[in-house]
């Protein structure tokens, strides 16, 4: 057997290579040697891309990539690669949108046929081991496609020049006549809030997603607004997740999405993107509303996060996954038996009441706890004595086996939950959120950021790949968080830094808009797109963090390249607000920039009345910054000529208007009606 003729990941860092490293595929990692290997022998490539916490994807390595028989088949005619999609998130979404170009519904485990030079040609999503509703079985598909590799060559360079013709037009289209403007922005909340499941929350149907970034610019207007429908549409959709199945009530932490219309039954999955920003959000609305169930699930999720995917490094770990022991949910489903033989006679009754307990189970026999019949909070001798049930069986279940944990530092992912943190340290007064965030962030600068570059993803010592647009996007976020619980950081230089570099490695000068990929990817194509996946873009976020570092900085080239993002992709967020729910939100800074800026020789963002009176005002929507002196501010900063000295000042202001400096919370309080001007 030759090296290339073998199974080859054993030596990869990524969890989900590793869990195929014995298959009797012989599976090789994305890069020049498998291509190499396929042109040399005249083989198509089949690609599978997949990720560690995926059900489907272990469902069909089970079925189809420990089979023997279809290994031969997989070997013999083609040259098979494995991807992490989240180890390579670029290459996932070019081969994600190629899928999408031939009119099929995308997902995981992706399948797909490619040339030698990396076009695809067709694909898929699971195939099953045998024929199954009306999908062929994967032995099936790759007979076929074997045959149509051999027989019919024109029609495979047909496909895949069709293919690459529709990702290049998707890229390069025309930037239409269209501006954004306040009132659009308001057309789309009352679009949003028309498709929201008035009694659930969530959009409406099933399957449900948090739909964060939508939530977080309805919640943006209902601020801006003081629209009480917008809110009550945020608040009743927050609830439901919070007290729904998709959040674990013992542990801690959301699931990735309710396959139900109810939040009931989740997809056991728990990402840390899913779970950062939904900290963001309920973080904002808690600190308005004053909502306890809100505090609740902000302090025991962080608390989950802490506990659960801090990793040695001081950064934040990918995921767990959806099975333990081959079933999905296995780990965080009980029987009423088994509550009952571990709660106490008295307190038994009120867990099962509370918590949907039942011998028959609310799913497949089993109980998904949650509180969906009992939303409200209880008293608080009913809540003491909950908790204590909940605190028995966390500690019981911490004897089951656990799902699977991927333990890969990815960048993007980070760069959300440092943010999460630090809103939720800046809106609530939590010093030790602050202190986490700020060692996340100070572990991902330490392994991720070198020779004046992002880096992905690392894992056992090892730093892989490029980072994506979205990874220099949310880490520039990170750090203009980080501006505002940190008196005296370096994050703006750091945030300078990062831009630059982002610059330097995914503008795209032709469209006015970042790339996804990096120019240095080798990829067919590099895919410039604004619209959001389960994470919001990186041309959504780079909008607001563009028009804040131009505020921050002076830097006319920042709003210049904040406004060509928004002529590249306005037409688009007019025409489908749905899929621009970030960029509209974004929009919303650029038009309307409020900012605070703290002046005096100390600094305390948890301590200071006038800041925290601000911070109450205008939560996370403001631009903050802490200086010694109005003096160092840029030269056109409205406040920079406002006073000097070493006195401590707040200054609020609006545009390049600014209130009279505050020395005081009644200062503040005068200072606040120029946001009361519309």
């Amino acid at each position: 057997m030759t090296a290339l003729s073998a199974n080859l990941l054993k030596d990869e860092t990524s969890p989900y290579l590793l869990q195929h490293k014995d298959n009797p595929v012989h599976w090789m990692a994305w890069g020049d040697p498998a291509f190499a290997k396929a042109r040399t022998e005249d083989k198509p490539i089949i690609l599978s891309v997949g990720y560690a916490a995926c059900h489907w994807c272990h469902v069909m390595a089970h079925e189809s990539f420990e089979d023997e028989e279809t290994a031969h088949l997989m070997n013999a005619h083609f040259v098979a690669i494995k991807v992490d999609r989240e180890e390579r998130p670029d290459v996932d979404r070019l081969y994600m949108q190629a899928l999408h170009s031939l009119g099929e519904q995308g997902g995981w485990p992706l399948t797909m046929f490619l040339t030698p030079d990396g076009h695809p040609f067709w694909g898929g999503t699971y195939f099953p081991k045998e024929s199954l509703y009306g999908r062929p079985s994967f032995r099936y598909v790759l007979k076929e496609i074997n045959r149509i590799w051999r027989e019919e060559r024109d029609k495979v360079a047909t496909n895949a020049t069709a293919i690459l013709s529709a990702l290049s037009r998707e890229s390069t289209q025309p930037q239409a006549e269209a501006t954004l403007t306040l009132d659009i922005t308001r057309d789309a909340a009352q679009i949003f809030l028309r498709a929201i499941d008035p009694e659930h929350g969530g959009l409406k149907g099933a399957p449900k997603f948090p739909q964060a970034s939508l939530f977080a610019f309805l919640w943006t207007m209902a601020e801006r607004d003081h629209d009480h429908r917008l809110a009550d549409a945020v608040i009743t959709t927050l609830t439901h997740i919070c007290q729904g199945g998709i959040y674990d009530h013992l542990g801690g932490g959301f699931a990735r999405y309710s396959v139900d219309a109810r939040w009931l039954v989740p997809h056991f999955e728990k990402m840390l993107y899913d779970n950062a920003q939904l900290v963001s959000l309920l973080a904002r609305v808690a600190s308005r509303t004053g909502n306890d169930l809100f505090h609740h699930r902000i302090e025991e999720t962080i608390g989950f996060v802490q506990r659960e995917m801090t990793t040695p490094i001081g950064a934040f770990a990918a995921s767990y996954d959806a099975d333990s022991e081959g079933e999905e949910g296995k780990f965080y489903v009980w029987t009423a038996a088994e509550i009952a033989g571990l709660l106490s006679e008295t307190d038994f009754p009120l867990f099962a009441k509370i918590y949907d307990v039942s011998p028959a189970g609310n799913w497949e026999g089993h109980t998904i706890l949650n509180r969906l019949k009992s939303l409200p909070l209880l008293d608080e001798e009913s809540e003491r004595r909950l908790a204590a049930s909940r605190q028995i069986l966390f500690a019981a279940r911490t004897k089951r086996i656990p799902p699977g944990y991927d333990d890969k530092v990815l960048a993007d992912w980070n760069g959300l939950m440092i943010s999460a943190l630090a809103d939720a340290a800046l809106l609530l007064a939590r010093p030790d959120w602050a202190k986490l965030a700020q060692d996340a962030f100070a572990a991902i600068i330490a392994h991720h950021w070198k020779e004046e570059r992002l880096h992905h993803s690392w894992r056992a010592g090892r730093l892989r790949y490029d980072a994506t647009a979205e990874g220099y996007a949310h880490m520039i976020t990170a750090a203009l968080a980080l501006i505002a619980i940190t008196p005296g950081g370096n994050h703006l230089v750091l945030a300078e830094k990062l831009c630059a570099a982002m610059i330097d490695h995914h503008w795209d000068a032709k469209r006015g808009a970042f790339a996804f990929a990096s120019a240095e990817a080798g990829l067919i194509h590099r895919g410039i797109q604004g619209h959001d996946d389960a994470t919001p873009n990186a041309n959504a976020v780079m909008l607001r963090n563009l028009a804040a570092l131009h505020h921050l900085t002076g830097d006319p080239a920042h709003l210049d390249k904040a406004h060509a993002i928004h002529r590249a992709f306005a037409a688009e967020a007019i025409n489908n607000p749905f899929g621009y729910a970030s960029f509209i939100d974004a929009f919303t800074v650029l038009a309307d920039p409020v900012q605070i800026v703290m002046s005096g020789r100390e600094g305390d963002p948890f301590g200071d009345p006038r800041f925290r009176r601000l911070i109450a005002a205008t939560g996370t929507n403001a631009i903050i910054q802490w200086i010694a002196d109005p003096e160092s501010l840029p030269a056109a900063h409205p406040a920079r000529h406002k006073s000097s000295g070493s006195q401590s000042r707040a200054y609020l202001c609006r545009g390049q208007v600014c209130a009279a400096p505050a020395e005081t919370v009644e200062q503040v309080d005068e200072a606040l009606a120029l946001l009361r001007v519309h």
